[in-house]
């Protein structure tokens, strides 16, 4: 990949090193080729973000792949596929994590579309909000070099935040220059972007010249649909989409290697006639209540939204009569705040979707990106 030419421009800013594009691009250069044997690939997952930038660019330049994994949790990984320059895995969020493998250009050629839509340039400093063997961060700083803007670690310079909603919701008080804000990971919850009125007003992030994107994607297929809030999601261009059985199907040119045409994420949702995509949660975190399918995602989406509530997770509880019963786990600003959370949500939700069993605990499980692991939270109840 070609680095841009603005060679005084800040490149990276973390951490207390800071590395203009001209020494960015000879490190890049510098860095060295595994040695092995003529298949080896790099290895960045261990690495501080500014080596493993400077890795995961020597790499395309080098024509060579490079591991970026969870170092916790690297996926089982028999062989690398030809022609592989990222090794990634799943996050984990719904299991064992899943190697990987992707192209330099499953993901360059859709920067331009993203850059569209986004608005980022080469003005901006990019804040990156988690580990990069989360992919939506990896995507963000590799996209913030891609169009010459300064990735960093630091909030307070920040034009442009990629984060996942939780973290958003407080990351907008401490980033005072914050013009932009790129959400993905899970869907946008009502308190993450409350007051939003009908004609797609926003008291807080006026009040603080904030603009948010949305993006859908997964780790298999990199980007499938996006919108400013509050527009509708929207299909990318060359993305197509369709409803099996309730579940989200994709074709994108931006899939993974050895990737079905058609991918299953494993997400229900609705497709309207104008590429408006509606994702409702996943198809395995269904909790089918004597008959009612209960989606986990709403529920968690109104209790996330409760004054008190930090985090939740919704799961099915095996039930001998109805086959199961709703479970909540929650993260509280204080536990004297459940009998009113409890209120709340007997008034907002139907009869089936009112949580039976509520836990409260210290904190949950989370992926690298921020998302609530709900398979450990499962397992955890077990």
């Amino acid at each position: 990949m070609k680095l841009p030419h603005a060679a005084d421009a800040l490149a990276i800013d973390w951490a207390g090193t800071r590395l203009t594009y001209a020494e960015f691009d000879a490190a890049v250069d510098a860095w060295p080729a595994p040695r092995l044997h003529e298949h080896s690939a790099h290895d960045a997952s261990e690495l501080a973000v500014p080596d493993a930038l400077i890795c995961v660019f020597a790499a395309a330049r080098q024509g060579r792949a490079v591991h970026v994994e969870d170092p916790a949790a690297r996926p089982e990984r028999q062989s690398v596929p030809a022609g592989a320059w990222l090794l990634i895995g799943t996050s984990g969020s719904t299991g064992r994590s899943r190697p990987l493998a992707r192209t330099v250009q499953s993901w360059t050629d859709s920067f331009d579309e993203f850059t569209s839509i986004t608005g980022i340039d080469g003005t901006d400093r990019v804040l990156v909000t988690g580990p990069l063997h989360a992919t939506m961060h990896l995507f963000a700083a590799v996209h913030a070099l891609w169009v010459g803007a300064c990735v960093t670690d630091d909030p307070r310079g920040a034009t442009v935040a990629h984060a996942v909603p939780a973290v958003l919701r407080t990351l907008v008080e401490t980033a005072p220059e914050l013009r932009l804000a790129v959400v993905a990971g899970t869907t946008l919850d009502s308190r993450a972007a409350e007051g939003w009125s009908g004609d797609g007003r926003n008291d807080r992030f006026d009040r603080l010249h904030l603009r948010v994107v949305e993006y859908y994607g997964a780790a298999e297929l990199s980007l499938v649909a996006a919108r400013v809030v509050p527009e509708p999601l929207r299909l990318l261009p060359g993305v197509d989409a369709e409803i099996r059985d309730g579940l989200l199907y994709v074709r994108s040119p931006y899939r993974v290697l050895g990737a079905d045409e058609w991918v299953c994420v494993g997400d229900l949702a609705e497709l309207g006639p104008n590429g408006d995509l509606v994702v409702r949660g996943r198809g395995d975190a269904a909790v089918d209540v004597g008959g009612t399918t209960v989606i986990a995602e709403d529920v968690e989406r109104l209790l996330d939204a409760i004054d008190g509530v930090r985090a939740s997770a919704v799961v099915g509880t095996p039930h001998t009569i109805l086959g199961a019963t709703v479970t909540a786990v929650l993260e509280l600003d204080d536990p004297v705040v459940l009998d009113s959370v409890k209120a709340r949500a007997r008034a907002a939700l139907q009869k089936e979707a009112v949580p039976r069993r509520w836990v409260v605990v210290d904190r949950l499980p989370r992926t690298g990106s921020g998302k609530i692991a709900r398979a450990r939270v499962r397992d955890s109840l077990s």
